[in-house]
């Protein structure tokens, strides 16, 4: 099989992905494909940190905006519905960039099977592990059956060990773990990807990541999930258990001031910055950069030209 070189611009959460793949897409007459698990949801705009409408309508961006909150989307429909789109933007001429920062999308498309490799995460592991010490392995049990209800129905509750796997998968994840297993092992769809990893120090990260919620909560977060409370998106649905998005609804609900939501956002999305650093530190092949250095977007577009032959196509 001949395989389509493409590439993939990847990086931990506020790294500067978007702002570097517009200005790329720009220069090299691309097509944006997001690879964000929040940003496939309608009416989840400013929590999710999606392009204007204005600059979509200049570059156009795939895979957002193309369910509703409560409507299931597996990984093997990101990659399906993904792989079409890349031969829809090639017969227009133009060239597919993928940008964005859910590793189990990549994997679903770019890599030889979709369960060998389910995400870790040591921290997440602990944190249900301490509160099945302090509250009971009943009640991790309860958590399971909320979010993957035959997966709990399959597991014992005192199958501590299981259980906690099952959470650590969910929560790094967002698919219930019977979801990933019924799909199976994905597909080849021939692409032959190239990582671009956009790399800060961790301190810097920190900071654009509370610059960035600070001035998202200023700018409609809190009325964005408000009016999705009002037409009867909640808790129970699993995009708005994401970063942000559950603190506000409990702002909402008074269990907390805005301050707190605004607060707990900051650190949830913390951690969730160190578990990408570590999860796309494994992705190969890839060429990393580090985004502090001035002057390095033309030596990131000469790698992605290399990579998909255009410096050939252009002479």
């Amino acid at each position: 099989m001949t395989r389509q070189p493409v590439v993939a611009l990847i990086g931990a959460t506020a790294v500067g992905k978007t702002a570097l793949s517009l200005s790329i897409a720009e220069k090299l007459n691309a097509e944006i494909i997001s690879v964000d698990s929040r940003q496939i949801y309608r009416y989840m705009d400013v929590g999710t940190d999606k392009v204007s409408l204005s600059v979509r309508r200049e570059i156009p961006h795939h895979m957002i905006d193309i369910i509703d909150p409560d409507e299931k989307f597996s990984v093997a429909d990101f990659a399906e519905k993904t792989s079409q789109t890349v031969k829809r933007i090639y017969a227009r001429k133009k060239i597919p960039l993928f940008v964005g920062g859910t590793p189990f999308y990549y994997n679903a498309l770019f890599h030889a099977s979709l369960n060998s490799e389910l995400p870790s995460d040591e921290d997440v592991r602990e944190k249900y592990e301490a509160l099945a010490n302090s509250q009971g392995a009943e009640l991790l049990h309860m958590k399971l059956a909320e979010v993957d209800p035959p997966t709990a129905e399959r597991l014992h509750k005192n199958d501590l060990r299981r259980v906690t796997r099952a959470l650590e998968i969910w929560d790094l994840t967002g698919k219930a773990p019977s979801q990933i297993f019924e799909e199976g092992e994905k597909r080849d769809y021939g692409f032959d990807v190239l990582y671009i990893g956009l790399s800060r120090s961790r301190e810097e990260l920190f900071s654009r990541i509370e610059i960035r919620l600070e001035q998202e909560f200023s700018q409609g977060f809190p009325e964005e999930v408000e009016w999705l409370l009002k037409n009867g998106w909640n808790e129970n649905f699993n995009p708005l258990k994401g970063l942000g998005y559950r603190e506000l609804i409990d702002y909402h609900r008074k269990k907390i001031t805005l301050d707190e939501a605004l607060e707990g956002a900051i650190s949830r999305t913390k951690a969730f910055c160190r578990r990408q650093q570590t999860w796309f530190k494994k992705f190969s092949p890839a060429i990393w950069f580090e985004m502090s250095e001035l002057n390095n977007e033309q030596e990131i577009i000469n790698t992605i030209k290399n990579h998909l032959n255009l410096n050939e196509v252009n002479k």
